[in-house]
Protein backbone atom coordinates (compact mmCIF):
# COMPACT_ATOMS: atom_id res chain seq x y z
CA UNK A 1 0.00 0.00 0.00
CA UNK A 2 0.96 3.57 -0.12
CA UNK A 3 4.25 4.32 1.44
CA UNK A 4 3.11 7.69 3.26
CA UNK A 5 5.05 9.35 6.44
CA UNK A 6 3.07 11.86 8.41
CA UNK A 7 5.23 14.63 7.66
CA UNK A 8 4.22 14.56 4.11
CA UNK A 9 0.70 13.59 4.30
CA UNK A 10 -1.93 15.86 3.85
CA UNK A 11 -4.96 16.10 6.25
CA UNK A 12 -8.04 14.51 4.87
CA UNK A 13 -9.73 17.34 5.84
CA UNK A 14 -8.26 18.52 2.64
CA UNK A 15 -8.54 15.81 0.15
CA UNK A 16 -12.17 14.83 1.02
CA UNK A 17 -13.99 18.28 -0.68
CA UNK A 18 -12.11 17.23 -4.03
CA UNK A 19 -14.37 13.67 -3.78
CA UNK A 20 -16.90 14.86 -2.50
CA UNK A 21 -17.22 18.02 -5.45
CA UNK A 22 -15.78 14.97 -8.01
CA UNK A 23 -18.79 12.47 -6.82
CA UNK A 24 -21.12 15.26 -7.48
CA UNK A 25 -20.36 16.92 -10.62
CA UNK A 26 -20.14 13.01 -11.76
CA UNK A 27 -23.89 12.28 -11.04
CA UNK A 28 -25.02 15.64 -12.56
CA UNK A 29 -22.82 14.58 -15.69
CA UNK A 30 -24.62 11.50 -15.38
CA UNK A 31 -28.38 12.75 -14.78
CA UNK A 32 -28.18 15.24 -18.07
CA UNK A 33 -26.55 12.18 -20.35
CA UNK A 34 -29.64 11.00 -21.28
CA UNK A 35 -30.74 14.52 -23.09
CA UNK A 36 -28.72 14.15 -25.75
CA UNK A 37 -28.71 11.65 -28.71
CA UNK A 38 -26.87 9.76 -31.89
CA UNK A 39 -27.19 13.13 -33.45
CA UNK A 40 -25.29 15.48 -31.06
CA UNK A 41 -21.96 16.38 -32.07
CA UNK A 42 -18.64 16.97 -30.44
CA UNK A 43 -18.67 20.39 -31.43
CA UNK A 44 -22.72 21.02 -30.37
CA UNK A 45 -22.45 24.38 -27.85
CA UNK A 46 -24.69 21.91 -25.64
CA UNK A 47 -22.05 19.06 -25.54
CA UNK A 48 -19.37 21.19 -24.59
CA UNK A 49 -20.90 22.30 -21.61
CA UNK A 50 -21.75 18.86 -20.65
CA UNK A 51 -17.88 17.70 -21.82
CA UNK A 52 -16.94 20.59 -19.29
CA UNK A 53 -18.67 19.52 -16.47
CA UNK A 54 -17.93 16.35 -16.85
CA UNK A 55 -13.86 16.73 -17.16
CA UNK A 56 -13.55 19.71 -15.09
CA UNK A 57 -15.75 18.97 -12.76
CA UNK A 58 -14.79 15.12 -12.01
CA UNK A 59 -12.10 14.23 -14.18
CA UNK A 60 -9.75 17.07 -13.02
CA UNK A 61 -11.34 17.40 -9.66
CA UNK A 62 -10.81 13.61 -8.56
CA UNK A 63 -6.97 13.79 -10.65
CA UNK A 64 -6.16 16.72 -8.29
CA UNK A 65 -7.27 15.81 -4.83
CA UNK A 66 -5.60 12.50 -5.62
CA UNK A 67 -2.79 13.88 -6.68
CA UNK A 68 -2.66 16.13 -3.43
CA UNK A 69 -2.08 12.81 -1.70
CA UNK A 70 0.27 10.95 -4.56
CA UNK A 71 2.46 13.48 -4.80
CA UNK A 72 4.51 12.51 -1.70
CA UNK A 73 4.40 8.85 -3.18
CA UNK A 74 5.93 9.21 -6.78
CA UNK A 75 8.21 11.96 -6.16
CA UNK A 76 9.24 11.01 -2.90
CA UNK A 77 9.09 14.62 -1.51
CA UNK A 78 7.00 16.87 0.27
CA UNK A 79 4.49 19.29 -1.12
CA UNK A 80 6.21 22.59 -1.73
CA UNK A 81 2.67 24.63 -0.13
CA UNK A 82 0.15 21.88 0.30
CA UNK A 83 -1.87 24.25 1.37
CA UNK A 84 -2.47 25.71 -2.07
CA UNK A 85 -5.04 22.66 -2.46
CA UNK A 86 -7.40 24.62 -0.20
CA UNK A 87 -8.09 27.22 -3.42
CA UNK A 88 -7.96 24.41 -6.01
CA UNK A 89 -11.06 23.04 -5.15
CA UNK A 90 -13.72 25.76 -4.97
CA UNK A 91 -11.97 28.00 -7.99
CA UNK A 92 -12.36 24.99 -10.06
CA UNK A 93 -16.07 24.01 -8.81
CA UNK A 94 -17.13 27.69 -9.28
CA UNK A 95 -15.37 27.91 -12.66
CA UNK A 96 -16.90 24.35 -13.62
CA UNK A 97 -20.12 25.63 -12.57
CA UNK A 98 -19.81 28.91 -14.33
CA UNK A 99 -19.17 27.44 -17.39
CA UNK A 100 -21.48 24.95 -17.77
CA UNK A 101 -24.14 27.94 -17.07
CA UNK A 102 -22.30 29.65 -19.79
CA UNK A 103 -22.76 26.94 -22.10
CA UNK A 104 -26.41 26.63 -21.44
CA UNK A 105 -27.59 29.99 -20.89
CA UNK A 106 -25.39 32.65 -20.50
CA UNK A 107 -22.45 32.86 -22.97
CA UNK A 108 -21.27 36.08 -21.01
CA UNK A 109 -20.47 34.07 -17.58
CA UNK A 110 -17.87 31.71 -19.91
CA UNK A 111 -14.49 34.59 -19.27
CA UNK A 112 -15.41 34.45 -15.58
CA UNK A 113 -15.32 30.47 -15.36
CA UNK A 114 -12.54 30.45 -17.47
CA UNK A 115 -10.81 32.46 -15.33
CA UNK A 116 -11.42 30.73 -12.47
CA UNK A 117 -10.36 27.59 -13.89
CA UNK A 118 -7.11 28.67 -15.15
CA UNK A 119 -6.54 30.38 -11.73
CA UNK A 120 -7.23 27.41 -10.14
CA UNK A 121 -4.98 24.87 -12.56
CA UNK A 122 -2.28 27.60 -12.42
CA UNK A 123 -2.06 27.08 -8.85
CA UNK A 124 -1.68 23.69 -8.72
CA UNK A 125 0.50 24.05 -11.51
CA UNK A 126 2.68 26.25 -9.29
CA UNK A 127 2.78 23.95 -6.56
CA UNK A 128 3.98 20.86 -8.74
CA UNK A 129 6.22 23.02 -10.36
CA UNK A 130 8.06 23.92 -7.19
CA UNK A 131 7.88 21.03 -5.61
CA UNK A 132 9.71 18.85 -8.62
CA UNK A 133 12.39 21.11 -8.19
CA UNK A 134 12.98 19.05 -4.86
CA UNK A 135 13.42 15.98 -6.30
CA UNK A 136 16.44 14.10 -6.63
CA UNK A 137 15.66 10.46 -8.29
CA UNK A 138 14.00 11.18 -12.27
CA UNK A 139 11.58 8.06 -12.56
CA UNK A 140 9.18 7.97 -15.74
CA UNK A 141 6.45 9.02 -13.40
CA UNK A 142 8.66 12.16 -12.47
CA UNK A 143 8.92 12.79 -16.24
CA UNK A 144 4.91 12.41 -16.98
CA UNK A 145 4.15 14.72 -13.90
CA UNK A 146 6.53 17.18 -15.47
CA UNK A 147 5.23 16.87 -18.98
CA UNK A 148 2.09 16.50 -18.07
CA UNK A 149 2.25 20.13 -16.39
CA UNK A 150 3.27 21.42 -19.56
CA UNK A 151 0.51 20.22 -21.67
CA UNK A 152 -1.75 21.17 -19.26
CA UNK A 153 -1.09 24.71 -19.47
CA UNK A 154 -0.98 24.97 -22.89
CA UNK A 155 -4.63 23.14 -23.00
CA UNK A 156 -5.97 25.91 -20.56
CA UNK A 157 -4.54 28.78 -21.96
CA UNK A 158 -5.80 27.67 -25.65
CA UNK A 159 -9.27 26.91 -23.54
CA UNK A 160 -9.58 30.34 -21.99
CA UNK A 161 -8.55 31.94 -25.12
CA UNK A 162 -11.60 30.16 -26.67
CA UNK A 163 -13.97 30.93 -23.65
CA UNK A 164 -13.08 34.47 -24.20
CA UNK A 165 -14.12 33.96 -27.74
CA UNK A 166 -17.56 32.52 -26.86
CA UNK A 167 -18.40 35.18 -24.18
CA UNK A 168 -16.24 38.75 -25.06
CA UNK A 169 -16.28 37.99 -29.13
CA UNK A 170 -12.18 38.05 -29.18
CA UNK A 171 -11.36 36.89 -32.55
CA UNK A 172 -10.19 33.36 -31.71
CA UNK A 173 -10.70 30.79 -34.81
CA UNK A 174 -12.56 28.33 -32.30
CA UNK A 175 -12.80 25.22 -35.21
CA UNK A 176 -9.37 25.43 -35.66
CA UNK A 177 -8.11 25.65 -31.88
CA UNK A 178 -10.72 23.31 -30.37
CA UNK A 179 -8.81 19.81 -31.37
CA UNK A 180 -5.47 21.02 -30.10
CA UNK A 181 -7.26 21.85 -26.26
CA UNK A 182 -8.75 18.45 -26.84
CA UNK A 183 -5.96 16.49 -27.35
CA UNK A 184 -3.45 18.73 -24.77
CA UNK A 185 -6.01 18.28 -21.99
CA UNK A 186 -7.41 14.68 -22.73
CA UNK A 187 -4.14 13.28 -24.62
CA UNK A 188 -1.43 15.47 -22.67
CA UNK A 189 -2.68 15.44 -19.43
CA UNK A 190 -5.13 13.30 -18.32
CA UNK A 191 -3.98 10.39 -20.72
CA UNK A 192 -0.15 10.70 -19.61
CA UNK A 193 -1.12 11.21 -16.05
CA UNK A 194 -3.24 8.04 -16.40
CA UNK A 195 -0.06 6.59 -17.80
CA UNK A 196 2.23 7.73 -15.04
CA UNK A 197 0.51 7.19 -12.06
CA UNK A 198 -1.19 3.68 -13.35
CA UNK A 199 3.01 2.43 -13.03
CA UNK A 200 2.99 3.16 -9.60
CA UNK A 201 -0.46 2.32 -8.14
CA UNK A 202 -1.26 -0.75 -10.77
CA UNK A 203 1.70 -2.73 -9.29
CA UNK A 204 1.40 -1.65 -6.34
CA UNK A 205 -2.48 -2.74 -5.86
CA UNK A 206 -1.93 -5.88 -7.73
CA UNK A 207 1.31 -6.72 -6.41
CA UNK A 208 3.22 -6.98 -9.43
CA UNK A 209 7.17 -6.96 -9.62
CA UNK A 210 9.73 -8.02 -12.43
CA UNK A 211 8.02 -7.22 -15.55
CA UNK A 212 9.75 -5.20 -18.46
CA UNK A 213 8.91 -1.57 -18.57
CA UNK A 214 10.40 -0.65 -22.14
CA UNK A 215 6.50 -0.75 -23.74
CA UNK A 216 5.69 1.92 -21.40
CA UNK A 217 9.12 4.12 -21.85
CA UNK A 218 8.92 4.04 -25.40
CA UNK A 219 4.74 4.88 -25.18
CA UNK A 220 5.52 7.60 -22.93
CA UNK A 221 8.10 9.53 -25.70
CA UNK A 222 6.20 8.64 -28.99
CA UNK A 223 2.60 9.54 -27.58
CA UNK A 224 4.82 13.23 -26.04
CA UNK A 225 6.02 13.56 -28.85
CA UNK A 226 2.83 13.23 -31.09
CA UNK A 227 0.69 15.34 -29.04
CA UNK A 228 3.73 18.33 -29.01
CA UNK A 229 3.08 17.95 -32.81
CA UNK A 230 -0.35 18.07 -32.80
CA UNK A 231 -0.03 21.47 -30.95
CA UNK A 232 2.53 22.71 -33.73
CA UNK A 233 0.23 21.43 -36.67
CA UNK A 234 -2.71 23.40 -35.42
CA UNK A 235 -0.40 26.37 -35.02
CA UNK A 236 0.84 26.11 -38.51
CA UNK A 237 -2.47 24.60 -39.34
CA UNK A 238 -0.95 21.53 -40.99
CA UNK A 239 -3.39 19.15 -42.25
CA UNK A 240 -0.56 16.30 -42.68
CA UNK A 241 1.36 16.77 -39.58
CA UNK A 242 -1.85 16.37 -37.38
CA UNK A 243 -2.55 13.51 -39.05
CA UNK A 244 0.97 12.07 -38.35
CA UNK A 245 0.61 13.06 -34.59
CA UNK A 246 -2.57 11.22 -34.38
CA UNK A 247 -1.23 8.00 -35.96
CA UNK A 248 1.82 8.20 -33.13
CA UNK A 249 -0.86 8.80 -30.20
CA UNK A 250 -2.28 5.47 -31.71
CA UNK A 251 0.84 4.21 -31.41
CA UNK A 252 1.92 5.28 -28.27
CA UNK A 253 -1.28 3.75 -26.98
CA UNK A 254 -0.64 0.75 -28.13
CA UNK A 255 2.45 0.39 -26.63
CA UNK A 256 0.96 0.98 -22.70
CA UNK A 257 -1.87 -1.92 -23.40
CA UNK A 258 1.09 -4.21 -23.95
CA UNK A 259 2.43 -2.57 -20.93
CA UNK A 260 -0.75 -3.46 -18.82
CA UNK A 261 -0.71 -6.57 -20.15
CA UNK A 262 2.93 -7.08 -18.80
CA UNK A 263 1.49 -5.77 -15.49
CA UNK A 264 -1.43 -8.34 -15.55
CA UNK A 265 1.04 -11.54 -15.86
CA UNK A 266 3.57 -10.40 -13.29
CA UNK A 267 0.65 -10.04 -10.39
CA UNK A 268 0.49 -12.19 -7.55
CA UNK A 269 -2.68 -10.85 -6.31
CA UNK A 270 -5.79 -12.68 -8.27
CA UNK A 271 -8.00 -11.39 -6.15
CA UNK A 272 -11.82 -10.68 -8.35
CA UNK A 273 -12.49 -7.46 -6.36
CA UNK A 274 -14.37 -3.98 -7.42
CA UNK A 275 -10.66 -2.17 -8.60
CA UNK A 276 -9.51 -5.60 -10.55
CA UNK A 277 -12.95 -5.76 -12.41
CA UNK A 278 -12.87 -2.17 -13.25
CA UNK A 279 -9.62 -2.09 -14.56
CA UNK A 280 -10.67 -4.23 -17.02
CA UNK A 281 -13.65 -2.62 -18.42
CA UNK A 282 -11.59 0.44 -18.29
CA UNK A 283 -8.39 -0.83 -20.34
CA UNK A 284 -11.25 -3.12 -22.30
CA UNK A 285 -12.72 0.28 -23.27
CA UNK A 286 -9.64 1.31 -24.43
CA UNK A 287 -8.58 -1.49 -26.89
CA UNK A 288 -11.76 -1.13 -28.41
CA UNK A 289 -11.05 2.74 -28.46
CA UNK A 290 -7.83 2.37 -30.36
CA UNK A 291 -9.32 -0.08 -32.59
CA UNK A 292 -12.27 2.07 -33.69
CA UNK A 293 -9.62 5.36 -34.01
CA UNK A 294 -7.85 4.50 -37.01
CA UNK A 295 -11.06 3.56 -39.45
CA UNK A 296 -12.32 6.56 -38.25
CA UNK A 297 -9.45 9.00 -38.66
CA UNK A 298 -9.00 7.32 -42.02
CA UNK A 299 -12.47 7.13 -43.17
CA UNK A 300 -13.56 10.62 -41.82
CA UNK A 301 -16.06 9.11 -39.95
CA UNK A 302 -18.37 11.04 -37.36
CA UNK A 303 -20.01 8.44 -35.93
CA UNK A 304 -16.75 6.30 -35.41
CA UNK A 305 -15.44 9.51 -34.17
CA UNK A 306 -17.54 10.12 -31.51
CA UNK A 307 -17.90 6.33 -30.56
CA UNK A 308 -14.41 5.85 -29.83
CA UNK A 309 -14.41 9.03 -27.72
CA UNK A 310 -17.25 7.44 -25.97
CA UNK A 311 -15.18 4.54 -24.60
CA UNK A 312 -12.10 6.68 -24.09
CA UNK A 313 -13.81 9.35 -21.81
CA UNK A 314 -16.62 7.00 -20.42
CA UNK A 315 -15.30 3.48 -20.75
CA UNK A 316 -11.39 3.92 -19.95
CA UNK A 317 -11.23 7.72 -17.88
CA UNK A 318 -14.20 6.42 -16.20
CA UNK A 319 -13.86 3.19 -14.70
CA UNK A 320 -10.04 4.17 -13.89
CA UNK A 321 -10.78 6.66 -11.94
CA UNK A 322 -13.83 5.25 -10.12
CA UNK A 323 -11.71 2.09 -9.77
CA UNK A 324 -9.38 3.68 -7.54
CA UNK A 325 -11.52 5.65 -5.44
CA UNK A 326 -12.63 2.26 -4.04
CA UNK A 327 -8.67 1.91 -2.92
CA UNK A 328 -7.75 5.70 -3.06
CA UNK A 329 -11.10 6.66 -0.30
CA UNK A 330 -10.99 3.75 1.85
CA UNK A 331 -7.06 3.77 2.60
CA UNK A 332 -7.16 7.49 3.32
CA UNK A 333 -10.08 7.28 6.08
CA UNK A 334 -7.90 4.30 7.05
CA UNK A 335 -4.70 6.51 7.37
CA UNK A 336 -6.59 9.21 9.26
CA UNK A 337 -8.69 7.72 11.38
CA UNK A 338 -7.18 4.45 12.23
CA UNK A 339 -3.46 4.34 11.68
CA UNK A 340 -2.93 5.79 15.16
CA UNK A 341 -5.16 2.91 16.71
CA UNK A 342 -2.81 0.25 15.63
CA UNK A 343 -1.73 -1.76 17.99
CA UNK A 344 -3.92 -0.32 20.74
CA UNK A 345 -7.36 -1.72 19.58
CA UNK A 346 -8.73 -3.46 16.66
CA UNK A 347 -8.88 -1.75 13.65
CA UNK A 348 -11.10 -2.48 10.78
CA UNK A 349 -9.13 -4.02 7.19
CA UNK A 350 -9.46 -1.83 3.75
CA UNK A 351 -11.83 -4.53 2.26
CA UNK A 352 -14.66 -4.07 5.12
CA UNK A 353 -14.42 -0.26 4.61
CA UNK A 354 -16.18 -0.93 1.06
CA UNK A 355 -19.99 -0.93 0.68
CA UNK A 356 -20.20 -3.78 -1.16
CA UNK A 357 -23.54 -3.90 -2.42
CA UNK A 358 -23.78 -0.39 -4.40
CA UNK A 359 -20.35 -1.05 -5.46
CA UNK A 360 -21.43 -4.27 -7.65
CA UNK A 361 -24.53 -2.26 -8.85
CA UNK A 362 -22.18 0.67 -9.70
CA UNK A 363 -19.98 -1.46 -11.38
CA UNK A 364 -22.68 -3.57 -13.26
CA UNK A 365 -25.17 -0.51 -13.95
CA UNK A 366 -22.07 1.57 -15.48
CA UNK A 367 -20.63 -1.01 -17.28
CA UNK A 368 -23.94 -1.99 -18.78
CA UNK A 369 -24.68 1.91 -19.86
CA UNK A 370 -21.14 2.03 -21.77
CA UNK A 371 -22.01 -1.06 -23.80
CA UNK A 372 -25.44 0.19 -24.41
CA UNK A 373 -24.77 3.96 -25.15
CA UNK A 374 -21.26 2.92 -27.20
CA UNK A 375 -23.74 -0.10 -29.67
CA UNK A 376 -26.21 3.28 -30.02
CA UNK A 377 -23.18 5.66 -31.04
CA UNK A 378 -22.19 3.06 -33.39
CA UNK A 379 -25.41 1.42 -35.07
CA UNK A 380 -27.29 5.23 -34.97
CA UNK A 381 -29.98 4.13 -32.52
CA UNK A 382 -31.00 6.79 -30.28
CA UNK A 383 -33.17 4.14 -28.01
CA UNK A 384 -29.54 1.97 -27.12
CA UNK A 385 -27.94 5.25 -26.54
CA UNK A 386 -30.86 7.11 -24.09
CA UNK A 387 -31.06 3.45 -22.32
CA UNK A 388 -27.55 3.30 -21.95
CA UNK A 389 -27.34 6.73 -20.46
CA UNK A 390 -30.26 6.02 -17.71
CA UNK A 391 -27.89 2.93 -17.31
CA UNK A 392 -25.01 5.19 -16.40
CA UNK A 393 -27.10 7.65 -14.56
CA UNK A 394 -28.26 4.70 -12.04
CA UNK A 395 -24.57 3.74 -11.72
CA UNK A 396 -23.80 7.39 -10.99
CA UNK A 397 -26.19 7.41 -8.27
CA UNK A 398 -25.10 4.22 -6.38
CA UNK A 399 -21.46 5.71 -6.79
CA UNK A 400 -22.24 8.48 -5.03
CA UNK A 401 -23.85 6.63 -1.80
CA UNK A 402 -20.49 4.44 -1.78
CA UNK A 403 -18.08 7.30 -2.14
CA UNK A 404 -20.44 9.25 0.99
CA UNK A 405 -20.59 5.91 2.96
CA UNK A 406 -16.94 5.11 2.70
CA UNK A 407 -16.05 8.80 3.42
CA UNK A 408 -18.50 8.47 6.51
CA UNK A 409 -16.77 5.45 7.66
CA UNK A 410 -16.30 5.12 11.21
CA UNK A 411 -16.50 9.12 11.64
CA UNK A 412 -17.72 10.32 14.58
CA UNK A 413 -20.97 11.88 15.04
Amino acid sequence: MFQVSREFAPPFSLISPFFTAGSIFYLAAMLLLPMFGVDSTLYDIAVAGWAHIFLLGFVMMIIFGAMAQLVPVVLEVGHFSVDFYYLIWPLLAAGTMSMGVGFAAIPELLPYGGLMVLVAMLIFLADTILTLRKVERVSLTVKTVAVTNAFLLLGILVGFAMALAIGAGVEVDIGRWVGAHIVLVLGGFVTLTIVGMSMVLLPMFGLSHGFDETPVNRSFKIMATGILAYFIGTLFDSESIRFLSMVAIFIATGLYLWQIWLIYGSRARRENDIWFRSMVVGYGSLAFALLLAPFALIGRLESLTIASVWFLVMGFFTFLINGHLFKIVPFLVWFERYSPLVGKEKVPMLADMIPKKPAEFQFWFSTAGVIIAGAGLLFGSDELFKGGAAFMAVGAVFMFVSIRWMMNFGKKS
